[in-house]
């Protein structure tokens, strides 16, 4: 026993206090409804207005008592075992371990506690009892099985006891739990050592990546009242290209082709939308578009875009330490790409005073260059790239920012995520020029929501405007004729 991994022996410390369980649970008290009143009575016979009655929903999922009582033993049991893992494992060696040996190092360890305990436990419950050590020792604890699982797109921690997912655009309330709130900190810690970085009361927020490039953030407390909060963006293995978006109905195949175009021919693009709309997946996907020639460079916060090319340059943007120093940022980061001969510059996203050099980029030569912002539509993208210009401090005439905007940016496509959890290109709009002092534009394509079904579902279309692309001379004059049917209007 232990005879690979053990640590030197020593002299075992006397009184170890063990550790207990803490039940983190909260009780929800019903709160009656108010009486109504009887004008509220009349009104609403009057108008014959039903108000929809919204189910009432748990805060937790619901449980058994047996299966509550049989989870908190072997969290108990497993509590007892990690510790007994660390005092006799030698952590330096586990890093040059095989995934064999140490399994069956755990399996030897807990057989042994399980044993001297005089502890019996069904097959399952020590296979899933010898996997969760694995995870706790080599892993994220807990957080493994959801990081393993493709159907989960994202993961967020609220506190230890309380672990969300989503799936398929909708949030659901997970069965996994952790210790405490130390077990928790342990596992956040374990991840932003990883990457250098640290987490603790005087720097408690942070942003990581895990080591599958995954997007990782933290808030810890005091900020964080009820304990830690996680939130992880799980990052795709899967690339999903133009052909699985438009399958999945994320836009039309005649938005594919006019987009196809406007890639190949260099124009500037903004993709705009809001938080996990889709807007890094939509450009990843438009990237695929771009020649194989072509030498492009691309800065990010957490590195995340996931470029087919061959001739590719990544830069990501880096904190500073504990001193406060050495801190580099996105703008940082495009200065110096200016200066490398880039034929595009692609920036995973504009939030502050990089937005200067981004439209310097884009109207000095690095045609083709793309971004995105946040913002809710085309016009308020617009907007957002104003006032992230004033706010970077460079005092210039509302006039001259226009002008500068209006002929660096060439497109704005906008994506969203709708109510039933969906996510939809649901606007592409051209920028076309200066009408006076306003920024003239024009919507190409447009989705259309016609009804919901009764699953809620949004029933919808995509649909031309009518309008004619402003750039159909610099699609024709690069080999890309778009014939005029993609420009006309479904008729009913």
């Amino acid at each position: 026993m232990f005879s690979r991994y053990k640590k030197p022996a020593k002299t075992p410390a006397k009184g170890t206090p063990q550790l207990k369980a803490v039940d983190g649970g909260r009780s929800a008290e019903a709160t009656p409804e108010k009486a109504k009143s009887p004008s509220a009575a009349d009104s609403a016979a009057k108008h014959s207005v039903t108000r929809r009655q919204l189910p009432a929903q748990d805060a937790k999922p619901v449980a058994g008592d047996k299966e509550r009582k049989r989870k908190e033993r072997l969290g108990d049991i497993k509590t007892e075992l990690h510790k007994e893992l660390l005092d006799n494992l030698n952590l330096g060696a586990l890093e040059s371990a095989s995934e064999k040996d140490l399994r069956s190092e755990i399996t030897d360890i807990t057989s042994e506690f399980l044993t001297t305990r005089d502890v019996v436990l069904t097959r399952d419950e020590r296979l899933m009892l010898n996997q969760e050590l694995y995870d706790e020792v080599k892993g994220l604890g807990p957080l493994e099985p959801l990081l393993q699982d493709d159907t989960v797109n994202d993961i967020l921690v609220n506190g230890p006891q309380q672990v969300f997912v989503e799936r398929d655009g909708r949030l659901q309330l997970t069965d996994v739990t952790f210790k405490d709130e130390r077990h928790l900190l342990r596992i956040i810690d374990k991840i932003v050592s990883a990457v250098g970085r640290r987490v603790d009361e005087s720097n408690p927020h942070v942003d990581a990546r895990l080591a599958d490039g995954s997007r990782f953030n933290a808030m810890v407390p005091p900020i964080a009242v009820d304990g830690s909060l996680v939130s992880i963006r799980k990052f795709k293995k899967d690339k999903l290209g133009i052909d699985e978006l438009v399958n999945f109905g994320a836009f039309s195949e005649e938005m594919a082709a006019y987009l196809q175009a406007a890639v190949a021919t260099r124009l500037n693009i903004i993709v705009s939308g809001g938080t996990g709309s889709g807007k890094t997946t939509t450009l990843n996907a438009l990237s695929s578009f771009i020649d194989n020639s072509e030498r492009i460079l691309t800065i990010e916060d957490t590195a995340e875009l996931q470029l087919q090319q061959t001739h590719v340059g990544r830069m990501e943007s880096r904190p500073s330490n504990v001193e406060g120093k050495g801190a580099v940022s996105q703008r940082d980061c495009l200065k110096n790409a200016l200066r490398m001969r880039p034929d595009r510059i692609i920036v995973g996203e504009t939030r502050g005073e990089e937005v200067i050099d981004m439209l310097q980029a884009m109207n000095t030569g690095h045609d083709g260059s793309m971004t995105t912002i946040h913002a809710n539509s085309a016009r308020d993208a617009v907007s957002r790239l104003e006032n992230m210009v004033a706010m970077a401090g460079i005092e210039m005439p509302l006039k001259a920012v226009r002008s500068q905007i209006a002929s660096a940016v060439n497109l704005i496509v906008q994506a969203s995520r709708l109510q039933d959890g969906s996510r939809r290109m649901v606007s592409i709009t051209e920028i076309t020029g200066m009408e006076g002092e306003v920024i003239s534009m024009q919507e190409v394509f447009r989705y259309e929501r016609l009804g919901l079904a009764p699953d809620g579902k949004i029933i919808g279309r995509f649909n031309a405007t009518g309008v004619r692309s402003h750039y159909s001379d610099r699609f024709r004059q690069w080999g890309y004729d778009l014939p005029a049917s993609i420009y006309e209007p479904w008729s009913e």
